[in-house]
């Protein structure tokens, strides 16, 4: 249900079905809609049960639905079984996924979500070419069929036998060093970083500074972890900065994504070349995500690697609007993914990072909302306008201009400090 696989789909369902490329885009934006309203009860699900169940009905959802559009006919049809596949993909699989490693880990938190992206982009890089090669050998709904029950198969059981909600729950320690005693469950650890102890209530105007008390991130000694409850957040500068800067950049992404292979055909490429620069794109963001979580682990604030990461989507959403051949086409995509994989490490880290695991899950299922809002308008914001006018310059460069004013405003995302 990933937006970098259904553009592949779009020029042979939309020319067997004379569907319009606006009418075939708004299905993602439904589903986003629909992803939006069940957020906030998938977080809290997932904080008190953890995330191993909500993966597995995810995958069951995803899985069932694509087996279900490899036998549309009707447009009505296809929103039937498309809209719930988007909604179990965008908010619970998300959700799940992230707050799991979020839950996991603290001291390699980067690392630990630089491997998340991986697996993630692997498959992204990889089911766009797979798509493309069974829809090339027995048509678009034999490869709906044959990615429906790849999911089933390997989404269900793992999840319900190898997921736990945290170490704690297992009387262990979050990722801890050599040495380190086991934690007794609901042992406050701290994250590298979290400088400073937060009072409720309070918005940040600045970086927090350590404290001499303080241990320092390399010493041996358990550190304590940021725990804001939702209410606490909510009364944070800096949650509705992040909040913003998702929708925005999430925006471009799935705007630009969607519709980069039908550019791409648009100006005479093959199918089969086209497909490449979405491969190219899914695989530039586990390279991309490496780069920051390199930088992230070295203490480089995260707000200023989330400035970088979106003005490198801006150049890329530019890049592939001007690209017309495979040659150029190739470069901008990698560009673009490198900085959607900033968007999804860096974003993913610093809502742990500001606000701790505790009630992580109910935290993001608040914002997430946001990112998948933005989601659901690029999609069809450049369908819309690319039925009106005929090009995607107009919808690209919109897309472009956006990302780079949240990457300026996200710098006055300072993390909460204490009043002191």
């Amino acid at each position: 249900m990933a937006v970098a696989t259904l553009s592949v789909f779009a020029v042979p369902m939309t020319r067997e079905f004379g569907w319009s490329y606006g009418l075939f885009s708004g299905v993602v934006s439904l589903g986003g809609l629909c992803a939006i309203g069940i957020s906030p009860f998938v977080g809290r699900l997932i904080d008190r049960y953890g995330s191993g169940v909500i993966l597995a009905v995810t995958s069951a959802v995803v899985g069932s639905c694509a087996i279900g559009l490899s036998l549309v006919s009707h447009v009505w049809a296809f929103y039937a079984l498309y809209v719930p596949g988007r909604m179990a993909f965008a908010s619970p699989l998300e959700l799940g996924t992230t707050t799991a490693i979020n839950n996991w880990f603290i001291r390699r938190r980067p690392f630990a979500l630089f491997l998340l992206t991986v697996s993630q982009s692997t498959g992204l890089a990889a089911m766009p070419l797979v798509a493309d090669f069974l829809i090339g050998g027995w048509g678009w709904r034999n490869a709906w069929a044959w990615l429906g029950i790849f999911t089933l198969a390997v989404g269900i059981l793992p999840a319900l036998l190898l997921v736990s909600r945290r170490p704690e729950d297992m009387s262990l320690s979050a990722d801890p060093r050599r040495g380190e005693q086991r934690s007794a469950p609901g042992q406050m650890k701290t994250s590298p970083y979290a400088d400073s102890v937060i009072e409720d209530g309070d918005v940040g105007n600045g970086e927090p500074r350590r404290s001499e008390s303080q241990p320092s991130p390399t010493a041996s000694a358990p550190m304590e972890e940021n725990s804001y409850t939702v209410s606490r957040a909510l009364r944070t500068r800096a949650f509705y900065v992040m909040a913003i800067f998702s929708g925005a950049g999430f925006m471009v992404q799935a705007g630009v994504s969607l519709h980069q292979v039908s550019h791409f055909i648009n100006q005479g490429l093959d199918p089969s070349l086209a497909a490449l620069t979405a491969g190219a794109f899914a695989f530039c963001q586990m390279l991309g995500g490496f780069v920051w979580a390199s930088l992230a682990s070295r203490r480089v604030s995260i707000r200023i690697l989330l400035s970088a990461s979106a003005f490198c989507v801006s150049g890329g959403a530019l890049a592939v609007q001007a690209s017309s051949t495979l040659a150029w086409g190739l470069p901008a995509a990698s560009v673009l993914g490198a900085g959607v994989g900033g968007l999804h490490l860096l974003l993913r880290l610093a809502w742990a990072e500001y606000y701790g695991r505790e009630h992580l899950g109910s935290i993001t299922g608040i914002t997430l909302p946001v990112q998948v809002g933005g989601q659901a308008l690029g999609p069809i914001i450049a369908g819309f306008l690319y039925d009106f006018t005929g090009s995607y310059l107009w919808p690209f460069r919109i897309f472009s201009t956006s990302v780079f004013i949240a990457g300026i405003l996200v710098l006055t995302a300072t993390p909460p400090r204490d009043r002191s």
